[in-house]
């Protein structure tokens, strides 16, 4: 088991060289000054404190996001509507500030309380397709995006938006469902904790109770854990309800902690990253934080690129791009993996 640990990491450390060894070979190819902008890629995130600050401000809503990927895929199921529970998530947060007045950590717990209900009930509907009808939860989630988008552009913009301000936002949230921001000048708030609790009641779920080893052997071989007399369908059923919850937790922290009113017109993307996140972190919620982190890392270090050298912010697109590949290609370093695995039974045969 150690062994199989290690090659992953392995193989995922070597994948991301290689993209990154791309990425350089690319920007030598269209840049003018191309070790000045891979500089800037690299060093970028770490120059200035707001910076860094935003570096970390990107990675908390994808180790939300990243969680409830992680959730899923350990189910062997696919959770592709965690963008739209998200949105949902964020619309109910926002809801719930704005109409309440409470004292501010109550508020703050409701709000966030409505945020994970939100998308709890938005991962509901395809999780019970799955289990009640088998309908394919790859296609229902995706296609429920869009009906939870319009449905939160709906509510926000029809009874909660603010007609004085220049633009489509909702009205202000009161101040007792903020979130504090610790770290002037930047942005950072309690959300990071948040998150970081998130990650660690997640690992206890997965692997310290009894329905978290339902849901990993359910994913691991459903026919023979129906065998083994698990309930596969309400495995299915409380995975993408616990997935579609901490994707609504990641819009309500994203109102209370940066926006503090809904400001989104279109669908901000963090649901379809976390996929990316769950891919790096190979499902495990304690690698989760990691991955988000490098991504993050990775994107602010593109932005500040783009702005301070000759290379567009779209070379992230095919690093990344190329770690997915790497990453998921079950043959790459196999050889490698196949030479250990004799090497090891040799040494212990001797």
């Amino acid at each position: 088991m150690k062994g199989e640990i290690a090659f992953e990491v392995l193989r995922t450390l070597v994948a991301v060289a290689l993209a990154l060894a791309l990425g350089l070979l690319i920007i030598y190819l269209v840049s003018e000054e191309p070790w000045e902008a891979f500089a800037t890629l690299v060093t970028g995130p770490l120059t200035t404190t707001r910076r860094f600050g935003n570096f970390i401000e990107m990675a908390i809503p994808l180790i939300f996001t990243g969680l409830a990927i992680s959730v899923v895929f350990q189910a062997s199921q696919f959770n592709i509507g965690a963008e739209g529970q998200l949105f949902l998530g964020a619309v109910a947060a926002t809801m719930v500030g704005i109409a309440f007045q409470l004292p501010p950590f109550l508020h703050v717990t409701a709000a966030l309380g409505a945020a994970i209900l939100a998308g709890a009930l938005g991962g509901l509907v395809p999780g019970f397709l799955k289990a009640r009808w088998g309908a394919n939860e790859l296609v229902s989630s995706l296609m429920l995006n869009y009906v939870y988008y319009r449905l939160g552009l709906y509510i926000i913009n029809y009874h909660f938006r603010d007609e004085r301000a220049g633009a489509m936002v909702s009205f202000r949230l009161a101040e007792t469902a903020w979130l504090h921001q610790f770290w002037p000048p930047t942005r950072l708030h309690g959300g990071l904790f948040i998150a970081l609790a998130a990650v660690v009641l997640t690992y206890l779920f997965l692997y310290h109770t009894r329905w978290g080893y339902a849901l990993r052997m359910t994913g691991i071989n459903a026919s023979f854990a129906a065998y083994s007399g698990i309930a596969v369908g309400t495995v299915i059923l409380y995975a993408q309800v616990l997935s579609g919850g901490i994707a609504g937790l990641a819009g309500g922290v994203e109102m209370l902690g940066i926006l503090r009113r809904f400001q989104w017109q279109m669908m901000p993307g963090y649901g379809f990253d976390g996929i990316i996140v769950a891919i790096l972190a190979r499902n495990h919620p304690l690698l989760v934080p990691l991955a988000a982190l490098f991504l993050a890392y990775l994107r602010t270090g593109a932005d500040i690129m783009a702005r301070m050298t000759d290379v567009t912010a779209e070379m992230v697109t095919v690093i990344q791009s190329v770690m997915i590949l790497l990453v998921t290609a079950q043959a790459f370093l196999q050889q490698y993996r196949h030479r250990a695995v004799v090497r090891a039974t040799r040494e212990a045969m001797a």
